[in-house]
């Protein structure tokens, strides 16, 4: 059976086997160039009033369709769901609120509402102007998004657009990119000045899927495997081997999450069995492993039948991980679209039912599209903005958010623009989230014949294996193949949000750095905007210094390197088929490290009986203590570094693997001692 993950073509890419220069495919630079200059043009208008109306942000839609010419007007009787995100009230109140750990205590989804929420005098507004157009809404419970449905025609009248149709080469939920038809407008909606200015985003005009999942598979992949087949690769490790690595099994002794229910935000439906099944299989009886403890809920419609081609079998990673950490919670799959509302309405609907007491999310995108965007000259950066309100109402309600860092080292624009801008992913850039960073376990490792031996833990980046004897078992030199595995745990310096004080007072802004890549070859986007398009490569890069004053990620690290990798049960392809298979397969990815860490709060806040909230205010304080929870991957070098940021020898942060790996043992004590 061929592998469900193909690896690129080895060296398909690489333009010159002999050039010192990774250089790009000019399609896709002569497309991104496209992209955003169009964005240039529709930023201009952004905010600008004209007859009683006001232009308010659409999110990614326009800069994700600038380089494609329509080929057609939507049909206006397509049925479409559109999200209005409202401003928060007290904004800076609630900011400062949430980073000093809610000191007044946590409040409810009324409470939230009440203080923060929009007013309904504008929720009223809004809705009754939809209505005329014929747009059924509905606004969430927190006061913050109001719930749209109508057809393409209304929407167009209701905001003046015109949406059309788009041949598009999109994003997959692994990496790479296919060809599909989606619609959208160019345009930035207008609505009617009196509420207008109350508005943050409209989102849904686009259907283009914005997000990327953010597992890995082993080295030039391997094929699925039946399940309960023993002759795995490397480690093939199961939940249980995580919570003994990082002590957590003192914690579940104490609670085991009765009575508590975890969150997964999803852009791929589930199928429950798959998820039971590999409880069953990895020992759990009972309850512990039936499908009646997942919940799925689906967000804006949700997110379509389960499939493997969606990304459904990241669902099930999410589920399978956090469930079997914290065996007797409840587990509540929030099933969207893959588009830009849907992602922030998954968050949003999680925050408005706060039943969840700790959420994550293994999906996510570069910084680079929204940064230059938002450089441009839009108005604020809206789309981010989005996604940090849903986040603050989260912690201000206490449900502890873990988001995944990626698995491109620091350049995460070459996994979904193709660009080599170094820069940090998003969501997972929230201040108001905990980042979650890729280790290697340390011990011996023998990889297609090739023996290799970790002392210690260390950030995860693909770099020990561009500098083995595999590249010239595959005919390949060094720079070739390093071009094909730009693979490691994803961290860097925000350019979009700044370092928060947590982060100021662990020494955060002070990095080292080893720079196999060096971004070259910039390329004017638009007048005074360069971007990158290559890469000069040097095998042996020595160890410099430098500051950043952006939120840096990750915040904490496990092992998330694919060979030293998780079995995984899913279904292989489209679960609608009945004769579609389940499998088993070893892989990685800080998708892994997000819902482990939110099955370990589901354990934690069993253990103690309450909710603990959002981790970080917490964490870095603890840190800072004399027996911290915490163990800094400081070693400096090429031997501890996620393709670009290395550690520093004595430092308790370092930007690629954040705090270091977790003692949940002591940390669970530090939180019974903080509250």
């Amino acid at each position: 059976m061929d592998s469900a993950y193909p690896r690129r073509q080895i060296g398909g890419s690489v333009l010159n086997a002999r050039a010192k220069r990774l250089t790009l495919r000019a399609s896709i630079v002569a497309a991104l160039v496209a992209a955003l200059a169009a964005v240039a043009a529709t930023a201009a208008v952004g905010g600008a009033r004209a007859g009683g109306y006001v232009s308010v942000s659409q999110g990614v839609g326009a800069s994700v369709l600038g380089s494609y010419a329509p080929f057609g007007t939507t049909d206006p009787s397509t049925p479409e769901r559109v999200s209005i995100v409202l401003k928060a009230n007290n904004i800076h109140q609630l900011q400062a609120q949430v980073l000093a750990g809610m000191p007044g205590g946590f409040v409810s989804v009324h409470q939230f509402a009440r203080q923060y929420g929009q007013s309904p005098r504008v929720i009223a507004g809004i809705e009754h102007y939809l209505a005329r157009f014929g747009i059924d809404a509905t606004a969430m419970q927190d006061n913050l998004v109001i719930q749209t449905s109508g057809t393409a025609g209304e929407y167009d009248q209701a905001f003046q657009v015109t949406q059309q149709n788009f041949h598009v080469s999109a994003n997959r939920p692994h990496g790479g990119t296919h060809m599909m038809v989606v619609h959208g407008t160019k345009q930035n909606p207008k609505v009617p000045s009196d509420w207008g200015p109350d508005i943050l985003a409209v989102l849904g005009l686009s259907s283009y899927p914005t997000q990327q999942s953010e597992m890995a598979p082993v080295a030039d992949g391997v094929p699925p495997q039946s399940a309960g087949n023993s002759d795995l690769p490397n480690t093939a490790l199961v939940p249980n081997d995580f919570a003994q690595r990082y002590d957590l099994s003192p914690v579940q002794a104490k609670g085991t999450g009765a009575g508590d229910t975890i969150g997964i935000v999803t852009l791929a439906s589930i199928k429950p069995q798959v998820a039971a099944d590999f409880w069953s299989g990895i020992g759990l009886t009972g309850n512990q492993a039936s499908v009646s403890r997942i919940n799925p809920i689906d967000v804006d419609g949700g997110a379509g039948p389960a499939s493997e081609a969606v990304g459904s079998d990241e669902t099930a990673l999410d589920v399978e991980q956090s469930g079997a950490l914290a065996p007797d919670a409840n587990v509540d799959v929030y099933q969207a679209p893959n588009t830009d509302y849907g992602f922030v309405d998954g968050f949003f609907q999680a925050a408005s039912d706060n039943v969840a007491d700790s959420v994550s999310a293994s999906w996510g995108e570069s910084e680079s599209v929204i940064k230059y965007v938002t450089a441009l000259g839009e108005e604020d950066p809206n789309f981010t903005a989005s996604f940090n309100e849903a986040f603050l109402e989260l912690a201000a309600q206490g449900q502890s958010t873990f988001l995944s860092a990626g698995d491109s080292g620091a350049y995460p624009a070459y996994r979904d623009l193709g660009s080599t801008d170094t820069t940090s992913g998003n969501p997972d850039d929230s201040p108001y989230v905990t980042s979650s960073g890729g280790t290697t376990l340390p011990g011996s490792l023998t990889l297609h014949g090739i023996n290799f031996n970790f002392p210690t833990e260390r950030t995860w980046g693909w770099d020990y294996l561009w500098a083995s004897a595999r590249p010239s078992q595959l005919g390949l030199t060094e720079e070739q193949y390093a071009l094909n595995e730009i693979v490691g745990g994803g961290g860097g310096y925000s350019e979009f949000e700044s370092m928060p004080a947590y982060q100021k007072a662990v020494g955060a802004m002070h990095a080292r750095t080893v720079e196999y890549l060096t971004p070259t070859d910039y390329q004017q986007v638009v007048p005074g905007f360069n971007l990158p398009t290559a890469w000069d490569f040097n095998p042996t890069p020595s160890v410099a210094s430098v500051w950043g004053n952006g939120r840096a990620t990750p915040d904490l690290s496990a092992d998330a390197d694919p060979e030293t990798g998780y079995l995984l049960l899913y279904t292989f392809g489209d679960s609608t088929d009945p004769n579609a298979a389940e499998s088993v397969e070893q892989f990685g990815g800080t998708s892994f490290v997000a819902p482990q860490l939110n099955g370990v709060a589901t354990v934690i806040d069993s253990a103690l009986g309450h909710r603990v909230g959002f981790w970080n205010p917490a964490i870095y304080k603890f840190a800072l203590q004399r027996h911290s929870p915490f163990t800094p991957l400081d070693v400096s070098g090429t031997s501890n570094d996620n393709l670009l940021y290395t550690g520093r020898p004595g430092a308790i942060y370092n930007v690629g693997s954040g705090l270091g790996t977790p003692n949940f043992a002591k940390l669970a004590q530090d939180f019974a001692h903080s509250h």
